[in-house]
């Protein structure tokens, strides 16, 4: 605690500290002043605790770790841990020290996998879970929690909300009853500080339980209301055994990015395996087509010698399967590679932890082969693996993945604005075998500042892509008010949606606020400290990537969105929004400095983000993101299966139920929608004042990026894209357009505009639903979660 340590607020550096002897060594737990230099940016992070031990005379320091669970500190021999057992200390060798956590994990792995795994392959390996490292599980007290169960949701668009949430986050409890609004922000609140407690005493840094419960009870009361509300995959996953017994904290991530850039030629499955075991969790993954410039030869497997592999029934055996598939192209002469489906359950069984039905081993059989396909062509041509092989065998990855979960899936393809291969790959006349697949993913280009714009512009004209995304924007600036602090050297792409600027394996949380759900500007402060502190908890938890947890442990990236913007816009003011953006960035981090020293952990390279919402923006009623409604009267569709508990109470209340056109066994619930007085349509907004105003959100809110889709007309418009992309590429980081289509132009589309007296008899045919008439017995299939990032904009349905 003396110089060169800063000792001024925030840091602290005072007593108590905690320590302890062993046998003559001391460990005390303080803060550290690191630095790392990014270019011309220079970066400060408080990181403690790290641990001091005073071994033969001298000062030893290192931050502690956890394996398996426990507190690694240096070795003796390779062989015993300082951690809560007495040894007698002497000054280890670096050669003593243990192995980081990402070694450990992969030697784990590589045992578990057996012998034969080759070490070049996709590894990965399962946290433990932080609640089980808890002395006593956090609990909200009954009746805390009951004095809540007495009021009605707030839920929005008169029954939507109620629905999409029954559908869609209502998890089984253990009584057999499916978790009203109530049970659901319990589960959240206590698995969020779970997670914090569990983290706080593997550290030591001291648990405070009075402090924790008021901040406890404070985040409960404002999901509830609708202040904020986690991520949906949040909603699903967090506080359910995902998170308190098995540890696979990336499900509560929304996105990621990988980049295809091969490191080892012996693994260059590993970015495709990596956005299939992503995505088979519900992340959303961004990819580049950087391995199309490597020359990486592919080569046929010599079918002399094959290799079969008998894939276990779980996501990582098919992750497995499909990474050993692609690594025998890679490396001359290697085995052939076949499978046995044989110990994969049958179609029609249950998915009990993710929710769905069994596909059966048919669709991964079926990507096998188109793999095989692809491939093979390649190697019969002595050809190298290029940009079109790239994102065929990443969006036939994510046609499984749809197939294979009962899920959506979400991809974003990054590559040249240059190659026309690449812009051509969404021209079914030229490439019409792409048509089966190439939906899987949205495609944007890196786009360059002064670049010609005129023929991207020709092709959005006809179907919205490709969109853009300035790289130099995202490594350069935070919010973008002129001062470039290069944070974020090192980012490498984006997720689908573009909210976040990210590295390669790198994942991110979203939470989302609701502004016009508060009553001034210092109610939307206590609120973000909540969204903030639930999204900052969510980066304590190890994912099953080394890769990953290297760049999340240092960047701890979150996304503090807000969305109802142009219902706030049009009941108070765009100066209003503008005073709500200032304070609340500045609050957001105020609330880093404390909580992030609070939990002994770096600050987060960034925080907030504008996100385009959707399914969650439902719940509380309302507008997506930063985007404005089609129309202020309309009638939004939601599909489901036709034996779905909610169609009975959704019939008595007099909702309009059909079947769905061409989906046999799904109907479609049309639910009448009133966006609020005052509220402008798109119709009314310009393609540049939409662009104004995403430009107005990346300078006074968001340091990640502002999701914005560019609605246009292409009659009225479409001549202007060139000219709009020359004035905002200086302003924004990323953006797509999306051509104009009249609402209701087919049959049961989500949206059709409707007139106020439409609106009025509809509604009037409504009464209030009763979701709760549930069975008795539990049902054995839970619903599968929903989309990532909790809209239709940035993915494909299957």
């Amino acid at each position: 605690t003396t110089p060169p340590y800063h000792t001024t607020p925030p840091y602290h550096t005072t007593p108590p500290y905690h320590t302890t002897n062993w046998g003559g060594a001391t460990k005390g737990l303080s803060a550290s002043l690191t630095r790392t230099r990014h270019h011309s940016y220079e970066r400060t992070n408080i990181s403690p605790p790290y641990t001091m031990l005073k071994l033969a005379g001298r000062m030893w320091w290192r931050a502690p770790r956890l394996v398996n669970g426990r507190v690694a500190g240096l070795c003796r021999s390779g062989r015993q841990r300082l951690g809560f057992s007495s040894v007698h200390a002497s000054r280890p060798s670096p050669a003593e020290d243990p192995p980081p956590f990402a070694q450990v994990a992969q030697e784990q792995h590589l045992k578990q996998m057996g012998d034969s795994k080759a070490a070049g392959e996709w590894n990965s390996t399962r946290p433990t879970a932080l609640a089980r490292l808890c002395s006593e599980k956090f609990r909200l007290s009954d009746d805390f929690v009951q004095a809540y169960r007495s009021k009605e949701a707030p839920f929005g668009f008169n029954g939507l909300g109620e629905l999409v949430f029954y559908r869609t986050y209502s998890r089984v409890m253990p009584c057999g009853r499916n978790e009203d609004w109530a049970d659901t922000v319990k589960r959240v609140v206590e698995g969020t500080f779970n997670m914090q407690k569990g983290w706080i005493e593997s550290q030591g840094l001291g648990w405070n339980h009075l402090e924790m419960k008021e901040l406890a009870e404070e985040m409960y009361d404002r999901i509830f209301n609708f202040k904020f509300i986690p991520p949906g995959r949040g909603l699903w996953a967090m506080g359910s055994s995902l998170t308190e017994e098995r540890g696979i904290y990336a499900s509560l991530n929304n996105c990621a990015f990988v980049s295809t850039k091969i490191e080892d030629v012996r693994n260059v499955s590993k970015p495709f395996c990596f956005l299939m075991d992503a995505s088979m969790l519900g992340v959303g993954v961004g990819f580049d087509t950087a391995a199309a410039s490597q020359n990486l030869r592919v080569f046929k497997p010599n079918y002399q010698e094959t290799r079969t592999f008998a894939v276990p029934d779980s996501r990582e055996g098919w992750v497995e399967a499909v990474g050993r598939l692609i690594d025998s192209y890679f490396v001359e002469g290697s085995p052939a590679v076949e499978f046995d489906y044989s110990q994969i359950r049958p179609k029609g069984s249950p998915i009990k932890g993710f929710g769905g039905i069994a596909s059966g081993s048919g669709v991964l059989e079926a990507l096998a082969e188109d793999i095989k396909k692809i491939l093979n062509a390649l190697a019969k041509e002595n050809s190298y693996l290029g940009i079109t092989a790239i994102v065929d065998l990443m969006n036939l990855i994510g046609k499984c993945v749809v197939a294979g979960n009962v899920r959506r899936t979400a991809e974003i393809a990054f590559g040249p604005p240059e190659e026309k291969e690449y812009l051509n790959l969404k021209n079914y006349d030229e490439n019409p075998q792409r048509m089966d697949y190439g939906w899987a993913s949205n495609n944007s280009v890196y786009a360059e500042l002064g670049m010609n714009y005129s023929n991207i512009c020709e092709r959005i004209k006809d179907n919205g892509e490709p969109g853009f995304a300035w790289l130099d924007n995202m490594r350069q600036y935070g919010r973008m008010r002129g001062t470039a602090d290069w944070k974020d050297s090192r980012a490498m792409g984006g997720n689908p949606c573009l909210e976040q600027t990210l590295e390669s394996f790198e994942l991110c949380c979203l939470v989302e606020t609701f502004p016009n759900n508060h009553e001034n500007i210092e109610d939307f402060k206590r609120t973000l400290s909540s969204a903030y502190l639930y999204a900052k908890t969510v980066t304590l938890g190890h994912t099953h990537w080394a890769e990953t947890n290297k760049v999340m442990s240092r960047n701890r990236r979150i996304g503090c969105s807000m969305t109802g913007i142009a219902q706030f816009v049009s009941q108070r003011s765009l100066h209003d929004l503008k005073t709500w953006c200032e304070e609340g960035y500045e609050h957001v981090q105020e609330c880093d400095i404390r909580y992030s020293e609070q939990l002994g952990i770096p600050r987060s390279i960034k925080t907030t983000s504008i996100k385009p919402s959707g399914t969650v923006s439902l719940l509380a009623g309302a507008t997506p993101g930063m985007h404005y409604p089609e129309s202020r009267y309309y009638l939004r569709r939601v599909r489901m299966p036709k034996n779905s508990d909610l169609v009975e109470p959704l019939q008595k209340a007099g909702y309009s139920i059909e079947h769905a056109i061409g989906q046999e066994g799904t109907v479609v619930v049309s639910i009448p929608v009133d966006a609020g007085d005052g509220i402008r349509t798109v119709g009314e907004v310009s393609m540049w004042e939409q662009l104004s105003l995403a430009a107005f959100l990346q300078e006074h809110w968001a340091d990640n990026q502002v999701s914005c889709t560019i609605t246009f007309d292409p009659e009225r418009e479409g001549h202007q894209l060139e000219h709009a992309l020359n004035f905002f590429q200086y302003k924004l980081k990323g953006i797509s357009f999306l051509p104009k289509v009249p609402m209701g132009a087919y049959p049961q589309m989500p949206y059709e505009s409707i007139t106020k007296a439409k609106y009025e008899e509809e509604k009037s045919k409504l009464s209030k639903v009763d979701f709760k008439t549930k069975s008795n017995d539990a049902p054995e299939i839970l619903p599968p979660p929903d989309l990532y990032c909790d809209t239709g904009n940035c993915s494909r349905p299957s």
